[in-house]
């Protein structure tokens, strides 16, 4: 079976001899996205984890989806139908729940498309549509972009990870800011989702 990302692992060990050391020192990229979820399940799934660890993640959205027995997802109009506080019992804030139903919300009024216009829109667009949503910020959009939509060009300059990954790679003593990290990762592109895969794995 071929190797998914062999291009853009091979492209990114010819950028320098750090890159070549740390891309073989980690092996093939074994991204593995969801393409099954729609936008909206995705934002949904991204608002869950957001801020916590990935255990702390599972639990909540565990809990939340046992409220939907039956469903292998809530459809817009049954997050809509559930008590606050039986939102608020699976381990959702206050300002996670009213992200989720402006989620909600937004996806029966047509702002947060479905799967197939998704996938035709340019990234950006994407992105600009979708932070006008409350709780939604850039990072929350790359994810999706990434993970559902397989986008192969996605640098996500503010997370913590990939800033710090970077720093590791090169030896500095600070992490560059989001404007110099989207400088730099031009080098990386048309693998910039790649890349960043590989710096989320930079040892420590």
């Amino acid at each position: 079976m071929a190797e998914p990302y062999h291009d853009a692992r091979v492209f990114l060990a010819s950028l320098d001899e750090d890159w070549r050391r740390h891309v073989e020192l980690i092996g093939p990229c074994l991204l593995q996205p969801k393409p099954s979820r729609d936008p909206y399940e995705a934002l949904v799934r991204a608002i869950a984890y957001q801020q916590l660890h990935a255990k702390a993640g599972d639990a909540i959205l565990g809990r939340f989806l046992g409220l939907f027995p039956g469903a292998i997802f809530p459809r817009p109009e049954q997050i809509l139908a559930t008590d606050v506080q039986e939102m608020r019992d699976c381990g959702f804030s206050a300002s996670k729940i009213a992200t989720i139903q402006g989620i909600a919300q937004a996806t029966l009024d047509g702002v947060v498309p479905d799967y197939a216009t998704a996938l035709v829109m340019a990234d950006n667009a994407l992105i600009e549509r979708l932070i006008t949503l409350r709780g939604v910020g850039r990072w929350t959009v790359e994810m999706l972009l990434i993970y559902s939509l397989e986008r192969p060009d996605i640098l996500p300059a503010d997370d913590f990870g990939v800033r710090e990954g970077y720093r590791r790679l090169k030896g500095l003593e600070q992490q560059p800011n989001r404007r110099q990290m989207m400088t730099i990762g031009q080098a990386w592109s048309p693998y910039r989702t790649v890349a960043a895969w590989y710096l989320w794995r930079v040892p420590k």
